[in-house]
């Protein structure tokens, strides 16, 4: 069952519920659906995950519990989820979201250097951020539509495939 696979790779409820970011939602953590391994708890999670993925903003994790909570879904499939956005993804990433965003708005690619200082940011940003976030606000709602979808299918496949095995294997001993 995918409930094994997903148990052995996400984190436990404490320490989700210690994280020193997330402690801001208090009681709120203790809801039992956030916990729950379900088709539609995890179908949920992921999408919630993958869309927070692709929005380059700081706290991802935060925005993703904060969207999880309200929404019901499992809450550390959503926060896990956000960390396909890492060092080494990110600028791949987030260089094709911004490809996206200037074919989109027909603007022509700017050349930029990149450095990783607060004054390239503050100075760079200005000329690349309209196509980078509509680009990432496209790519979120696609890999978010996906993910909910691939693992919707992946979660009903893996019952039938599971229930059809049972009945042979009952059938077999009769």
């Amino acid at each position: 069952m995918p409930k094994k696979l997903i148990k052995r790779y996400t984190p436990d409820k404490e320490t989700i519920r210690n994280h020193k970011y997330l402690r801001i939602f208090g009681r709120l953590l203790h809801d039992p659906n956030l916990w729950h391994l379900n088709r539609r708890s995890v179908s949920g999670a992921f999408a919630v995950g993958l869309f927070w993925a692709f929005i380059p903003i700081p706290f991802q994790m935060i925005t993703a519990a904060a969207t999880a909570i309200p929404a019901r879904v499992n809450l550390p499939i959503s926060v896990a989820l956000v960390w396909i956005t890492n060092p080494l993804t990110m600028p791949p990433m987030f260089y094709s979201t911004y490809m996206v965003g200037t074919w989109v708005l027909d603007e022509p690619v700017q050349e930029i250097e990149f450095e990783l200082t607060v004054d390239w940011l503050m100075n760079s940003i200005g000329g690349v951020w309209q196509p980078l976030y509509l680009g990432s606000l496209i790519c979120a709602i696609i890999a978010a539509t996906i993910g909910y979808a691939a693992m919707r299918g992946y979660w009903r496949w893996h019952v039938v495939n599971h229930m059809k095995k049972r009945e042979e294997k009952r059938q077999s001993s009769n």
